[in-house]
């Protein structure tokens, strides 16, 4: 009997609110990926058959737990038809019932918790744990994650079935670590949700400068991570995500042009996500136990609450960064540090760290260290210095709106 249209309204809303809860809980009874998500499948279609005639239950999640646990317990049963018993004797094992496994809201909120260190245990590959977080997780389909990755959707289809089957065949305990093992597991988590929202953030090629679906799926994916397990540098990149997409509206021009922190109208940014991303800083800071995620995060909260680039607190600014330097060192944060001391202490100040940084052959095919002393040659009026940084940095940038950005600094220093 076809569903009505206000049932399988009542479908798509529980599908869409609940539907990675199930599936984590479902992962968790049946021990298979694969399983796990044709019973979800399975129990969807069934509540579309049986929800008009029996009613919506009064606990759908549970309802479609039971339902695709039971469906798949009948389908390793038809397929044992042939096999002796005790070939199949575990896998028996999840016929018992057991209400607490899928009605008790603690349990299946641990689930969730359990598939997202699952998908990012360090035993994957760096590109499986982003994919497989973003399949399993967040629900996204193959194509969607293909095209934001620019990869082919038969190679991203490949990764995710290696994956699944380094977890089944490397017995990768499907849990969240123990307290002496979180720090460096939640490290990978965190770094594969940041990943994900600098791609969204700040997209690596293509014809957009930002991808505003990949950016609000890592901040969704933060805000989980931090409702189930609220430690500090879990707030501290949640806080940071949401500073950072608070500029979003900013960062564009109407015809896709990029347009730089300095010249940004600071009236398009996102006060709501300001104040949110703010209070969380503090929260994560108030800690004690701050690290990385939460110094940035507080870098970017100094930014927001200035009124303009030149009413910047740069002081503020470049000592974040030495307290991030000692927490995090890495070329990266060197050069962010050089471009806030260029701001304190004038150009020449900046362009001698950032050629220490280039002589020492760190970041010397990193775009963003060529246009940041090609930026800073040019204020100083070294215009060869800055045409020769600028064109290394347009050969490697694959954004087309970066690379009109530099294409009209090289213009510039022509003139």
């Amino acid at each position: 009997m076809p569903a009505t249209d206000p049932v399988r309204e009542t479908v798509s809303t529980v599908y869409l609110s609940d539907s990675r809860r199930v599936l984590a809980t479902l992962i968790r009874l049946l021990g298979d990926f694969d399983a796990a998500e044709e019973a979800l499948h399975d129990a969807f279609r069934a509540a579309l058959e049986q929800w008009p005639r029996e009613g919506v239950p009064a606990n759908p999640r549970a309802w479609l737990v039971s339902t695709g646990r039971f469906k798949a317990i009948d389908g390793m049963r038809r397929r044992a038809r042939f096999d002796a018993l005790d070939d199949v004797g575990d896998k028996a094992d999840v016929a018992v019932v057991d209400e607490a496994a899928w009605a008790d809201q603690e349990s299946v909120e641990d689930d969730r918790l359990r598939l997202i260190f699952t998908c990012c245990h360090p035993a994957l590959a760096a590109d499986a744990q982003v994919s497989l977080t973003l399949r399993e997780v967040c629900g996204l389909t193959t194509e969607e994650i293909a095209r934001a990755f620019l990869t082919p959707a038969p190679t991203l289809a490949q990764r995710i079935v290696r994956a699944k089957a380094k977890i089944r065949d490397a017995h990768i305990p499907y849990e969240v670590p123990t307290r002496a093992e979180l720090p460096e597991r939640l490290d990978a988590v965190l770094r594969v949700i940041y990943l994900v929202f600098n791609e969204g953030y700040t997209a690596s090629s293509g014809t957009l400068v930002t991808r505003h679906d990949l950016s609000a799926e890592a901040i969704r994916l933060g805000r989980l991570l931090v409702e189930l397990l609220p430690e500090p540098e879990a707030i501290g990149l949640l806080a940071l995500m949401l500073l950072q997409d608070s500029r979003r509206n900013a960062r564009t021009s109407p015809s896709g042009d990029v347009i730089l922190l300095e010249d940004q109208d600071r009236s398009l940014w996102d006060r709501d996500q300001i104040a949110e991303g703010t209070r969380l800083v503090r929260q994560a800071l108030s800690s004690r136990r701050s690290g990385p995620y939460a110094i940035q995060a507080a870098i970017a909260a100094v930014h927001a609450d200035a009124p303009s680039t030149a009413e910047t607190d740069w002081h503020e600014i470049v000592g974040l960064y030495d307290v991030l330097a000692r927490t995090d060192a890495s070329p990266i944060i060197e050069l962010n540090r050089a471009v806030a001391i260029a701001m304190r202490d004038g150009p020449a100040a900046g362009l001698a760290l950032v050629d220490a940084i280039l002589g020492r052959g760190d970041l010397k095919d990193y775009r963003l260290a060529h246009a940041t002393r090609g930026e800073l040659c040019r204020r100083l009026g070294k215009a060869a210095e800055a045409r020769a940084s600028y064109e290394r940095a347009l050969a490697l940038t694959k954004q087309e709106p970066e690379r009109r950005l530099i294409e009209r600094r090289l213009a510039e220093v022509a003139e």
